[in-house]
């Protein structure tokens, strides 16, 4: 077994994890950190929309000896606006400026074919309106707000409300993050980086409902034990399912990265960083806010339940009473009540705790959440 497959075995057993829940404090700071850098550079940078959304004239130069920044300058001085190019695989050029009507159009590329002593006739010029970039991102917003209120209603109803708002929440924050980095890189937002935020939508939810559906069986029948609380549970269900998430985020991540590096970056095709950008940072957020931030939140939310309060306080006096008595604390001896030993209170005598409980990670036997029967 590889030494990814054998970790991923133990912290399915539980014989070795990561105390997620109980630094979860920390992870929050963080998110919140990034989050407030990204709403700061999108309200001072803003975004840079493109020419779909602005409205304008795109013109493709065939190859000629000018370069980039001067096909840049002539284009500026023709038309009064900036000016984007791109160098295509061929050699052309392919020229964005915004704000131009059918005249100017006309005056410009005219302007272009003498500064780059070219023929005007090679010259392309497309016009293209603001309307249909409106359009699309009016729908994509409508898409969005539906996609929403359809997830918090299907998870509110499979799971429950708290892993609604919590999933809720890590999408908004996944959103955020992702528009926040074009903002700062100044990437161009068209078309294709709408459809990238709304696929990575579903890339978010996925290993967050992985994370749900584990948490939701370990804790099933949680308050008819002693032995774990909520938060140690939930730690168990994201340590579980880690090595999961982080293999179906590689192998997610790839592709996109091949395109955002390779394409756009390395052999300079700068239309893939429309749609890679935004998967590529959504995927990542998608990763990390499933298992920093939708679990904890869930944990948080779910120990102010009054019976969960009452179970933690019991679970606590219990370890407590154990260590007095110079007993084992993750309940692998007789419990305080005598249910654990035959396995009354819903688990395996001897299973080893959480990862993030106060004792017991020896990983003997195969663990068992709450509510689980051999």
């Amino acid at each position: 077994m590889s030494k990814l497959g054998d970790l991923g075995a133990r912290l399915y057993r539980g014989e070795v994890g990561y105390d997620f829940i109980g630094k979860r404090k920390f992870w929050y700071a963080i998110s919140i950190l990034i989050t407030i850098t990204a709403i700061v550079a999108l309200a001072v940078r803003g975004l840079n929309m493109g020419i779909e959304f602005k409205g304008g004239a795109v013109f493709t130069i065939p190859k000629t000896d000018a370069s980039i920044s001067q096909v840049q300058e002539d284009t500026e001085r023709a038309s009064g606006h900036d000016a984007i190019v791109q160098k295509l695989g061929n050699g052309t050029m392919r020229v964005q400026v915004t704000e131009l009507d059918t005249a100017q159009s006309a005056k410009v590329k005219t302007q272009l074919a003498k500064d780059l002593n070219v023929d005007e006739n090679k010259i392309a010029a497309d016009l293209v309106g603001p309307s249909w970039g409106e359009t699309i991102a009016n729908k994509a917003w409508n898409g969005l707000a539906i996609f929403m209120v359809l997830v918090v209603i299907y998870l509110a109803i499979a799971f429950e409300w708290r892993m609604a708002v919590a999933a809720l929440i890590a999408l908004i924050h996944d959103l955020t993050i992702t528009v926040g980095v074009y903002a700062l890189v100044g990437f161009e937002v068209t078309p294709g980086t709408v459809i990238g935020l709304l696929t990575i939508l579903g890339y978010s939810l996925y290993d967050t409902v992985v994370v749900f559906d584990s948490l939701k069986e370990g804790s099933d029948k949680i308050t008819k034990q002693t032995r774990w609380t909520y938060s140690e549970v939930a730690n168990r269900s994201i340590n579980s399912t880690l090595v999961r998430s982080i293999n179906t985020t590689v192998v997610a991540l790839l592709p996109v990265a091949g395109l955002l590096f390779i394409g756009g970056g390395f052999l300079g095709a700068g239309m893939l960083n429309d749609i890679s950008l935004s998967l590529f940072v959504g995927l990542a957020a998608g990763a990390y806010s499933s298992i920093f931030i939708a679990t904890p939140l869930v944990a948080d939310l779910k120990e102010r339940d009054p019976q969960i309060k009452a179970l933690k306080k019991r679970v606590l006096a219990k370890r407590a009473a154990a260590a007095a008595k110079g007993e084992p604390a993750d309940g692998s001896g007789e419990d305080a009540d005598g249910g654990d030993e035959d396995g009354a209170d819903g688990t395996e005598p001897g299973a080893p705790a959480p990862a993030g409980a106060a004792a017991g990670r020896s990983g003997r036997g195969r663990p068992s959440g709450p509510g689980r029967r051999r």
